[in-house]
């Protein structure tokens, strides 16, 4: 290795690994998930724990957050011209085969159905975090192998443990529809939980023992651990009511997601030189169109199968309620293909390590690692 690359591997691997910089991750993806954590435990230590989501609450959190960041990824491919090409069989492909086998799980068992989104959610849900772990240990390279092991394993736990005591536990509030889970033994807790706090303890074990051996503090990769842990744990383990699960679960996956896909652009733009819609006031335009686009989803999904909040969309108490078998197998399975398609295509579009241009794009405001 030549002292000029050993020279920039040391530097990045001092450098805090920042995706855009430390006022917008702080702001947009660390941000979110401490914000609504102290916002959870407020309202529980206020006596709202057990509280309801209201109509309003549901409008603004699901349709303005869930439903809306799935449609971000429109900007990453479908809205795309380059993607567009490079990704052109998966963007006709995907909804395709998700509508057809959405179909096919509904004709079988609706409750089939409900249980298999809901485990790709959860899925995709924690694959976020996986990922914005490894992202901001992309200077860890220098590490033992065995840490960076550990960091993996210990995200993981941060979320699969509240989801075993899900599992194993009666809670007042659901992923999509009751019983879209299946109910475990509680020695399967008992056990888990022992193996949860022990993981755990192990990453700070792992901290203490690099910061002995002089390693800088990766401050973004122990925030997102933290928050990761915090927000899961409390969201479900803690949560008694639907109205904190949904502003844990919620915000702080959408927004981040969100974020990352508008420093992505915004970085894509200014690389090429050309005018980016991602800041100021052209931010409106992007989120506003994720909006329309979400509410219209909910729309279609309250008009023709739910009819729960008809009065935010009065345009749609028009449309028929279908209550028939065969036209709820066709309907119910069209109407989740945009997030189905969000989940496999989110697996695809983040791979930073099988597509080096999407890591120019993304990291090119704070530092050259395409050098490394």
């Amino acid at each position: 290795m030549s002292a000029s690359v050993a020279n920039l591997q040391v530097s990045l691997a001092n450098r805090t690994p920042w995706i855009h910089s430390a006022q917008i991750d702080s702001l947009f993806i660390l941000g979110p998930g401490i914000l609504v954590t102290i916002a959870a435990l407020l309202l529980m230590h206020n006596g709202y724990g057990t509280q309801e989501v209201s109509a309003w609450q549901w409008l603004l959190l699901v349709v303005g957050v869930d439903v809306a960041h799935v449609y971000s990824t429109l900007y990453r491919t479908y809205l795309d011209r380059d993607q567009r090409q490079a990704l052109s069989m998966w963007l006709w492909l995907v909804p395709l085969c998700a509508w057809l086998a959405s179909m096919l799980l509904y004709t079988i068992s609706t409750k089939l159905f409900w249980s298999v989104l809901a485990y790709t959610a959860v899925f995709h849900f924690i694959r976020q975090q996986y990922g914005f772990v490894m992202v901001y240990s992309r200077h860890d390279r220098s590490f033992p192998a065995w840490s960076r092991c550990v960091d993996q394993i210990t995200i993981y736990t941060a979320t699969l443990g509240p989801m075993l005591y899900w599992h194993t536990h009666e809670k007042a509030f659901t992923w999509f529809v009751d019983g879209d889970f299946i109910s475990l033994p509680m020695w399967c807790w008992n056990v888990g939980a022992r193996m949860y706090g022990l993981i755990l303890c192990s990453y700070v074990v792992k901290e203490i023992y690099l910061a002995g051996k002089g390693t800088a503090f990766n401050l973004p990769r122990n925030a997102m651990v933290l928050i990761t842990a915090s927000s899961w744990y409390v969201g479900i383990v803690i949560a008694q009511g639907d109205l904190v699960f949904t502003m844990t679960n919620v915000i702080a996956h959408g927004i981040p997601y969100i974020a990352l896909t508008c420093i992505y652009k915004d970085g894509e733009a200014a690389r090429m030189k050309q005018r980016s819609w991602y800041r100021g006031s052209g931010l409106l335009w992007i989120i506003g169109l994720l909006l329309i686009i979400a509410y219209l989803e909910e729309g279609m999904w309250d008009g023709f199968v739910w009819r729960e909040h008809l009065a935010y969309f009065p345009v749609f108490d028009h449309l028929p309620h279908i209550e028939t078998a065969t036209l709820l197998a066709i309907v119910v399975p069209l109407l989740t293909v945009p997030q189905l398609t969000h989940y496999i295509l989110d697996a695809v579009i983040w791979r930073l390590r099988d597509h080096p241009e999407w890591r120019r794009n993304l990291f090119w405001n704070t530092e050259r690692e395409s050098q490394c």
